[in-house]
């Protein structure tokens, strides 16, 4: 799996003109699955996602996790992150998954993300055109890659 991990103040996914989640301060996360991906790496990356210390202490030092803030957390799948540009111009997505084996591991990572966070978490919708929004802060932006877990 990889993500791609924002540290917002706000964030949101608009689905045919229809906001579908919003969140204020938190984590907007882009994850692109392949088909290598399983329950380990959702295990490892939502322990890395909700205790990852990047948000500002009263020091303004970044040592505080979205679970210390009580942020709220935006997923939303991105099979683009699974491109490779090595050879042309033109990205092939082969290491992205299919939905059959995309979807539940999506749904996975959503469930375990709520448990470890301890309440429910804002989505995009698998396979749809997305509008994705966000003001990021900082700005922070993390990317993960949870076969280097880096």
């Amino acid at each position: 799996m990889k993500a791609v991990i924002q540290r917002v103040t706000q964030a949101s996914v608009v689905i045919d003109g229809k906001e579908k989640s919003a969140i204020g301060t938190g984590l907007l996360v882009l994850v692109g699955i392949e088909d290598a991906d399983n329950q380990e790496d959702i295990d490892w990356l939502s322990n890395k996602i909700v205790n990852l210390r990047i948000f500002g202490d009263e020091a303004g030092v970044m040592n505080l996790s979205l679970k210390d803030v009580d942020g709220g957390l935006l997923l939303v799948s991105q099979f683009t992150l699974q491109a490779s540009t090595k050879k042309g111009n033109r990205p092939s997505y082969l290491r992205a998954s299919k939905p059959d084996t995309a979807i539940p591991m999506y749904e996975k990572m959503i469930d375990r993300l709520e448990t470890d966070l301890g309440k429910a978490i804002g989505t995009g919708e698998f396979g749809a055109d997305m509008k994705v929004s966000l003001l990021n802060d900082g700005p922070v932006t993390i990317i993960i890659d949870t076969k280097n877990r880096e």
